[in-house]
């Protein structure tokens, strides 16, 4: 019979000892081949263990997003901020300068727009295609919960299996639909079953309470979603929280590129994730590089 939450509430997840990992300093990833823990590395800075990455990839679905509509002149300039960059094929090619050392995490899910069921989604990038953009991890959607839940869930299977053969990280994108209540309950339960399918990496939003069981339950690294937009004090204070909690990084979007000053924002998010600022600090950062950028 399976163990729900509902059956037994009772649960250890001994959140203040930290899961060892011998031989490799990410979480989880130990075991994997050279080349996977070469790419990983490229995401994940060694000395912090965690990542700063910048989501670009939301036209795939919603088209150009406000902030995105010129991602020549609004985006490029602050991916040298960035540890990493989550974007799809036709942005990278049509648009990302190849000069662009930072690694690419490759959206490879895709089909309904925001106008159809979101989780109606199918593979839409081949492997050899990630290979040969040179994508340091590859991404997609997993519907907990949503109406074609298995279809996504073996969509990220195969995507696993895919990256396994070439040495290619997956992460699994937690998403959350209109009905489906954002707890931690939920959460642990979407980001185990990612984990335990076989993706290095996942990506999911951070809640208040009880995110850092989220976060001990997980075998694998965990990479908090910007999520909407909200006031850049509330943005880096929620970066901060969930990094005590025990998240791998941040991979944000909205909260970066349609904040008033993107390039000082991502470097405060910078500050937080990889030198442990304080929110308001950090916040006093983005005001201070704001203001240079408006004198000059």
């Amino acid at each position: 019979m399976a163990d729900t939450d509902a059956v037994k509430e009772a649960k250890k997840f001994y959140e203040d000892v930290p899961m060892e990992t011998p031989g490799f300093f990410l979480k989880g990833a130990g075991s994997l081949d050279w080349g996977m823990k070469n790419r990983l590395s490229r995401i994940f800075n060694p000395d912090t263990g965690r990542t700063v990455m910048l989501a670009i990839d939301h036209g795939y679905f919603q088209g150009p997003t406000t902030g995105l509509e010129r991602i020549d002149l609004n985006i490029v300039p602050l991916m040298p901020y960035a540890d990493a960059v989550m974007l799809t094929r036709g942005i990278l090619r049509t648009t990302v300068p190849p000069w662009l050392t930072k690694p690419i995490v490759m959206r490879c899910s895709g089909g309904p727009s925001i106008l159809k069921e979101l989780s109606n989604e199918e593979l839409a990038v081949d492997i050899e295609d990630a290979i040969r953009m040179n994508a340091a991890a590859v991404t997609l959607q997993v519907f907990i919960g949503g109406e074609f839940e298995t279809r996504s869930v073996h969509n990220m299977t195969r995507l696993v299996d895919m990256g396994m053969r070439y040495g290619i990280p997956t992460m699994a994108v937690t998403a959350v639909g209109k009905d489906m209540v954002r707890d931690a309950r939920y959460f642990r339960l979407a980001c185990r079953i990612c984990a335990e399918l076989g993706a290095q990496f996942v990506k999911t939003y951070y809640i208040e309470e009880g995110f850092e069981t989220v976060t001990a339950s997980c075998p694998v690294p965990i990479v908090m979603a910007g999520g909407k937009k909200i006031s850049e004090l509330d943005a880096l204070a929620m970066a901060y929280n969930a990094i005590q909690a025990g998240a791998s990084g941040v991979d944000m979007g909205r909260n970066i590129f349609q904040s008033d000053a993107p390039k000082a924002m991502i470097q405060a998010v910078r500050k937080i994730v990889h030198e442990n600022m304080k929110p308001v600090e950090a916040y006093e950062l983005y005001e201070t590089i704001k203001n240079e950028k408006k004198k000059n």
